[in-house]
């Protein structure tokens, strides 16, 4: 079982969700209005005056091979739309009540 975690500038809230709708991956938790700045490159996301745009992110736990294709479809949507910003991130979840 694998945990993703997955932030991305809010202009991609709705293609994301759709990915996890066509993945059939339904347990979630979303939060909105995340800030933060990318590791390489792009601009902060503050949600202030001076940097407005802001992010959002989502955390699921989901099967090894969901989570492979989940992977495979963010870095397909990043590819078209790296400006937006969008990074996730994968680790082992060993256990669920």
């Amino acid at each position: 079982m694998k945990a993703v975690f997955i932030v991305y500038g809010q202009s991609l809230t709705q293609p994301v969700g759709q990915l996890l709708d066509k993945l059939n991956i339904r347990g979630f938790t979303r939060w909105e209005e995340v800030h933060g700045r990318g590791s390489h490159q792009g601009e902060p996301h503050y949600g202030t005056h001076a940097w407005p745009s802001q992010n959002g992110s989502i955390l699921s736990m989901m099967d090894d091979q969901k989570a492979e294709d989940l992977i495979f479809g963010l870095k397909r949507l990043n590819q078209q739309a790296e400006q937006q910003g969008l990074r996730a991130f994968v680790w082992e979840a060993e256990s669920v009540v």
